[in-house]
C-alpha cells in the first residue's frame, strides 16, 4: 500500500466518523447560512445547545 492510498484511507475514515457523529453538523449549518447572509449565524456553542436541546425534546426511539 502506497503512502498516498494510505493517507487518503484515512481521510475517508475521518470524513467517515464525524459524519457518522454529527461533528461536522456545524460546518454544514454554516454553509447554509451563507446562502441566507441577512439571518443571523449561531455561534458553535449556541449550536450545539440547540441541537442537544432538539434531541431532548424528541428522544425517539432511545430507551432513556
Amino acid at each position: 500500500m502506497t503512502l498516498r492510498r494510505l493517507r487518503e484511507l484515512l481521510a475517508f475514515a475521518r470524513w467517515y466518523l464525524r459524519e457518522l457523529t454529527g461533528e461536522s453538523g456545524y460546518e454544514h449549518y454554516c454553509a447554509r447560512r451563507r446562502e441566507h447572509p441577512h439571518l443571523p449565524e449561531l455561534t458553535r456553542r449556541e449550536y450545539e445547545r440547540l441541537r442537544l436541546d432538539r434531541r431532548g425534546a424528541d428522544p425517539g426511539a432511545r430507551c432513556c
